[in-house]
Order: C-alpha cells, then structure tokens, then sequence
C-alpha cells in the first residue's frame, strides 16, 4: 500500500488472516478502525513492507485509533506528533465485550501531546493482549506512555521507554480494574516520575469489570531496567504486585512508593505487594529516602527480600534504609560492578559479587 486511501480500503476489506503491506513513507495519521476482527490463528495484520524504512504516520488526534479489534496486529510502524495519543484501542465502552487478542510489535511512538493527559500507547477494555519490542519517547506530561484502563492478561516485553524524571507522567501504568499483566525485560530512561504505577485513580463508571475492590490486581514487574525517575516503583491502590529481578539505578527521589489514591469502602487499602531480588544502586544526595508510605494503605503487608542494595556516594549507609517490614536476605554496601553506568550499560561485569538481585542474564 502507497497511499492512505488504499491502507484504507485495504483494511475496509480485510478478511480473517489478512496481511497488509505499508510502503515507506509519511502518511496522515487519525486512522480509525471500528470492528476490524480476525481470528484465531489468523489475525488481520499491518505491518511495514521494509522494516528498515517504516512507514510514518504522523498528525490528528490519534495516529491510529482501533475499536473493539480481535486478533489484529500492527507491526514495525512509526506514530508521531499525535494531539492525543499515538494509538487508542478501545471496548467501544461496550464493558461486557472486551477487544481482545491485539498484538503490537516493533512500533515507535513518539512526541505525542505534549501537554496533559495525553498517552504514547491507551489501552481501554482490552484483553489477551501483548506489547513486545516497542519504543515510546515523549508523550503528554501527565500521561503515560503505556495506560491500561480495565485491561487483562496482557504481557509489555522488551520495550523502551524515554521521557524525563521532572514531570508528572508515568511509563506504564494499569489501573481501572487491570488484571494479570507482566512487563518483562523493559527499560526505562526517566520515563517520568513514575516509570511504572501499580494502580492509580480511575472514575467508577471506567472500571471493567466493575469495581472488584482494587484499581489492580495480580501484576509482575521483572528483569527491567530502571533509569532516574521521582519513584521508579509505585503501588498504588493494587491488590498484589510482585516486583522482582529488577535494575534500578539512581533515583531521583524515592525507590518506590506505597499509597492509595482511590477512596471508598469499595476498595481494600494498597496490600500485598512484594519487592525482592532487586538491585538498586542510588546515591545519597538525590534520593530522599527508600520507601514513600502514604495513608490509607496496608504496608505491613508487604514483603522485601534478597534486594541489593548500593548506595553508590557513601557505601556505608547503604543499609539505612526506610522499609515499612523487615527485609530478609538483603545485601549492602558492595559495588556490584556495573559494566559501564555512566553511559547506561547496567549489564554486570563478570566479577560482580551480585548473583541472585538485578535483571538476570536471558
């Protein structure tokens, strides 16, 4: 395809195992596809016809905006300058039929917004769903580059984030009753003041299903690479979060936070998360203090185990740290030898005295 009006008369004619080819080039974006539905084991796909020269859709509220897709996937696209977010994919509010079986691959999203609310990646009522081998660079100041309302059994893989750690936006967050979701071997570059948030502050009327008691539940964050940001982990308001084998190096101000946005009786206080085999390398001019704990939530139920900790100014306070339990297993105070930080390359040198915290070796 070589011109917006045949993508667009491609796609209006797609049947169930449809691939369609995009020629390089620039294209208008605002894209939007309503019912657009493959099957399985033959999904509808767009993807570019030279993965070395993607196609470039740029413009309009949303690059692409797909509603209640199944089985679709979009491959090797770049999606830039969006008003609202670089791509939308949604239930068409119909609650009880969620889109589902949507894969991403290989995108680049970039400069959307860039003021608000505005999201590189929205996800709203999707499920069975993979992001894998994306990157996002700049999207809105208060938005996420990943947002996840009322999404379910969904896995982030091998994705990059970038921003900058001074404004309000987060990487990936999963809120609205989000359920059963993995971001794995991801990296975050200061990608906003929270790289990932548990959990969030969703309006009633937006949860899907209805509210179950937590804006999260049941989600793992593993072999990540966290770079700068306010508070690279936050729980907020879920219900079980395993956050494990994780690199995080110099945060700006808290390793991650406890709290509880969503009030009510309808919702259980933020509990049960765990924090374990993590490495974290700060240092003690920026970081204000290891653990931010607000009101309203339950962190006696947290458990913290096997982390490394490594303040990297002043190796002797590495062990004073502000955890709301007592961790189990920790280590504190060795250099775990990071092959190159100060130009990010956070693998571990051959020597390290680390062998069971940070992102493990695939």
């Amino acid at each position: 395809m070589r011109t917006r009006t045949q993508i667009v008369d491609a796609v209006e004619q797609a049947q169930p195992g449809t691939t369609i080819l995009i020629a390089p080039g620039k294209y208008q974006g605002g894209l939007h596809f309503n019912g657009l539905q493959g099957q399985s084991g033959k999904p509808i796909i767009l993807a570019a016809a030279d993965k070395a020269n993607p196609p470039i859709f740029q413009g309009n509220n949303s690059c692409f905006h797909l509603t209640d897709p199944a089985f679709v996937e979009l491959h090797d696209l770049v999606l830039t300058d969006a008003s609202g977010n670089g791509i939308n994919i949604d239930d068409g509010a119909s609650y009880e039929t969620p889109a589902h079986h949507v894969v991403l691959r290989g995108l680049t999203i970039r400069n959307v917004g860039p003021a608000g609310n505005r999201d590189g990646i929205k996800l709203s009522g999707l499920d069975n769903f993979r992001v894998e081998g994306c990157t996002i660079e700049t999207w809105g100041d208060s938005g996420s580059a990943i947002d996840m309302v009322g999404c379910h059994d969904g896995v982030v893989s091998g994705c990059t984030f970038r921003y900058r750690g001074d404004v309000d936006a987060n990487g990936v967050q999963m809120k609205g009753g989000s359920r059963d979701i993995a971001i794995q071997r991801c990296r975050f570059e200061n990608a906003g003041s929270r790289s990932v948030n548990l959990g969030g502050s969703t309006g009633l009327e937006y949860f899907r299903p209805k509210v179950e008691g937590y804006e999260a539940k049941d989600i793992v964050v593993e072999d990540c690479t966290f770079i700068g940001s306010s508070a690279p982990i936050c729980y907020v308001g879920v219900d079980g979060a395993i956050v494990r084998f994780n690199t995080i190096y110099r945060p700006e101000r808290y390793v991650l936070r406890i709290l509880q946005q969503s009030q009510g009786s309808q919702f259980v206080p933020c509990r049960n998360g765990v924090f374990s085999h993590n490495l974290i390398a700060f240092r003690s001019d920026e970081t204000k203090g290891t653990t931010n704990i607000g009101g309203g939530t339950a962190p006696d139920t947290f458990k913290f185990d096997t982390n490394h900790w490594y303040c990297i100014d002043r190796p002797d306070r590495s062990n004073r740290l502000t955890l709301p339990v007592e961790e189990t297993g920790g280590s504190y105070g060795t250099d775990p030898q990071f092959v190159n930080a100060e130009s990010g390359e956070l693998r571990l040198k051959g020597t390290s005295p680390v062998r069971n915290a940070g992102v493990r070796a695939k």
